[in-house]
């Protein structure tokens, strides 16, 4: 189904209504600016009735719930008896001060409504205060109406567990019904060794789509054993066929041993191929991280970064996150490109084997899991440097706009999971927008 966001602008006509239809014309004009579909009233909803006739036959997945002007707490009341969605209370700046008379009062409403969803078991919701044209107002609505959608394409989303996390990297692993529950995803698993003996199956004759497609996303190919390469073509299109045939939006791979020990060629280079067709593909089992992935690459609409922090440079306010090869090749530096190399410890290939490119601004996240089985947001801003290659594998470097140190040492403190995603662009907002919607911890560096 499509995405429906909704305007309720409420209010009582006792107050000034050439004021209050002029913030609702403002305010109609700024919501379609986000989003031209914005379900909006043809007219200011004035009563308990008319609210009630408005919202029949909505199914909203974003209400904007505005008080042009005061409205007591039944309003809300009502919104949340019918409806259970991500919510922004958005209350108007009073628009004259003169001594005379008040003409909105939006501001009292909004404590009325946030009194009420606060009663109706803690309804998380967004707020901002604000005129249909201040910048801040904006903001806010753009990333309620991003994070909104995520939520929703979330419901949607089918993820796989391809075997199982190493002995030591449990906190990549996820339950079924926990992902079902909190984030309306479905989880299916499938062992390893499935789709290594789907490859395995594969004629060599069947292998010139997955051989010309690496060949054209990677520079260096022809370096690669010729076995290897065949055997990297099996498991791209067994990977492939999985992911088509089962609906799959994002994966979580086993890597190691078992690709190195029972098949003789790492599975990095599929991870990079599918991330570039769309895919959110981790490595090392570790289903948040996908997750994560997957949230960053609807925010960017491109591939993302995903790696361990594996270096702090003080001097020049930066953290290198790096992996053992299983980055985007999009993400490849120009003047290199997508070089294949070989994995650093099994000194097998194909594996990817480059620096990323710089981009000016880019958000590290998490998607973390506590002990107790709530969850939390890892969210720091910054800039991704014009670096090469820092160690063998894949490697980018972000400058941080917090001070880098502080960030390292907090984060470690603060017992997050080593694996974390780099996106291109500031999406602190919306993330946090994100996890609001959730109810979840945000931890912001």
């Amino acid at each position: 189904m499509s995405f429906q966001a909704v305007y309720i602008p409420v209010g009582v006509p006792t107050f000034h209504l050439e004021s209050a239809q002029d913030a609702f014309d403002r305010s109609v004009k700024l919501l379609r600016s986000v989003d031209d579909g914005f379900t909006v009233p043809d007219e200011m909803l004035l009563s308990i009735d008319a609210l009630r006739k408005y919202m029949d036959g909505l199914q909203p997945d974003l209400i904007v719930f505005q008080n042009l002007t005061f409205a007591n707490a039944a309003y809300m009341a009502e919104v949340l008896r019918r409806f259970d969605c991500p919510l922004l209370l958005w209350t108007l700046r009073e628009p004259v001060i003169d001594g005379g008379r008040l003409r909105l009062n939006s501001l009292t409403g909004a404590y009325s409504a946030a009194n009420t969803l606060r009663a109706f078991d803690y309804r998380p919701f967004s707020y901002v205060f604000g005129a249909p044209e201040e910048a801040e107002t904006l903001a806010a609505v753009k990333a309620c109406v991003a994070a909104a959608r995520v939520k929703k394409a979330m419901r949607s989303l089918k993820m796989a567990a391809v075997g199982h996390t190493p002995q030591g990297f449990g906190f990549g692993r996820a339950l079924d019904s926990e992902l079902m529950s909190v984030f309306g995803v479905e989880l299916e698993a499938v062992e390893a060794r499935e789709l290594i003996d789907e490859a395995k199956r594969l004629a060599d004759s069947e292998l010139a789509p997955a051989v010309a497609d690496t060949e054209k996303a990677t520079a260096g190919l022809d370096m690669t054993p010729e076995k290897n390469v065949r055997d990297h073509a099996r498991l791209l299109e067994a990977y492939r066929s999985y992911v088509t045939s089962h609906g799959i939006g994002a994966l979580a791979s086993r890597c190691w041993p078992d690709f190195f020990t029972s098949f003789g060629t790492p599975v990095c280079t599929v991870l990079s191929m599918l991330n570039d067709e769309g895919v959110a593909a981790a490595c090392e089992a570790d289903i948040y991280g996908a997750l994560s992935m997957w949230i960053g690459m609807q925010l960017s609409g491109e591939p993302v970064f995903f790696g361990d922090p594996v270096s702090l440079d003080e001097g020049e306010n930066s953290i290198t996150f790096w992996h053992c090869g299983a980055a985007a090749c999009s993400l490849a530096r120009r003047d290199t490109g997508a070089v294949v190399g070989v994995h650093p410890n099994r000194k097998i290939g194909p594996a990817m084997d480059f620096g990323c490119e710089a981009f000016p601004e880019a958000t590290v996240f998490r998607v973390g899991r506590e002990p107790d089985g709530s969850f939390r947001f890892f969210i720091a801003e910054g800039a991704a440097l014009d670096k090469p290659k820092q160690f063998i594998g894949t490697s980018i470097v972000v400058r941080t706009d917090a001070d880098s140190r502080q960030v390292v040492e907090q984060s470690v403190l603060d017992g997050f999971e080593p694996h974390f995603v780099v996106i291109k662009g500031r999406h602190g907002r919306t993330l946090r927008t994100l996890a609001e919607m959730f109810g979840f911890e945000v931890c912001e560096y």
